[in-house]
C-alpha cells in the first residue's frame, strides 16, 4: 500500500482487500471503457461481486472515483523506479509517455477529479515528486532546456493528452513535436 492509498478505507482482512481490488480493476475498466456514468451494477459485475460488496468499500460513486484515481496515479509514480539505470533523457521520454496515456485513460476523471480535494492535491504533488528528478536529471545532462520546471511539462503533456486525436499515431507525432521542444538547443 502506498502513501496516498493509505488515505482510504482500504480494507484489512485478505478476502475483503481482494474484493477491494478487484473492484479498483473493474472500476477501471468500466469508467475507461464506458466513461465516468458507467452502471454500478456493470462494475460489480466485471469484478465478480456483488452490488452490495462494491457499497460496502465504496458509498458514493465520488468514492469509487477517488480510489480508482489514488491506485492509478500510484502505479504512474511507481513506474519511475523501473526507468533506474536509463539514460535521464530516456527515463524522462518513456515517463512523460505513460503521463501522457495515464491522463489519455483518465478522461472519465477529468471532471470528477477536477475539483482541489485533499486526495486530489496529494495525487498531484506526488506526480510532480516523481517526475522532478527525472526533469532535473535531464537538465543537469544538459539535455533539457533549464528554463522549464515539473508544471511546466505536465501541463504541455497533460494539454496534449486531453487533445482529441483524429488518426492513428497522432498523439506520438505530436508528443514528438513536444520532446524535440523540451531539447537544449
Amino acid at each position: 500500500m502506498g502513501a496516498l492509498t493509505a488515505r482510504l478505507a482500504v480494507p484489512h482482512r485478505a478476502d475483503a482487500r481482494r474484493n477491494y481490488e478487484k473492484l479498483l480493476v473493474g472500476a477501471r475498466d468500466a469508467f475507461d471503457e464506458l466513461g465516468a456514468s458507467a452502471p454500478l451494477d456493470e462494475i460489480a459485475k466485471r469484478a465478480g461481486v456483488g452490488i452490495a460488496t462494491l457499497y460496502r468499500n465504496f458509498p458514493t460513486r465520488d468514492a469509487l472515483f477517488e480510489a480508482v484515481y489514488v491506485h492509478e496515479v500510484e502505479a504512474l509514480c511507481e513506474s519511475v523506479a523501473e526507468l533506474a539505470g536509463l539514460p535521464p533523457w530516456e527515463s524522462l521520454r518513456r515517463w512523460l509517455l505513460a503521463f501522457g496515456a495515464f491522463t489519455m485513460a483518465k478522461r472519465a476523471f477529468a471532471e470528477a477529479m477536477a475539483h482541489d480535494t485533499p486526495t486530489v492535491l496529494a495525487c498531484r504533488q506526488a506526480i510532480y515528486a516523481a517526475g522532478t528528478p527525472l526533469l532535473e536529471a535531464a537538465q543537469k545532462d544538459g539535455i533539457v532546456r533549464d528554463d522549464v520546471d515539473i508544471d511546466d511539462v505536465l501541463r504541455m503533456f497533460n494539454g496534449i493528452a486531453m487533445s482529441h486525436f483524429v488518426r492513428a499515431g497522432q498523439f506520438d507525432v505530436v508528443a514528438g513535436v513536444a520532446f524535440d521542444g523540451l531539447r537544449h538547443r
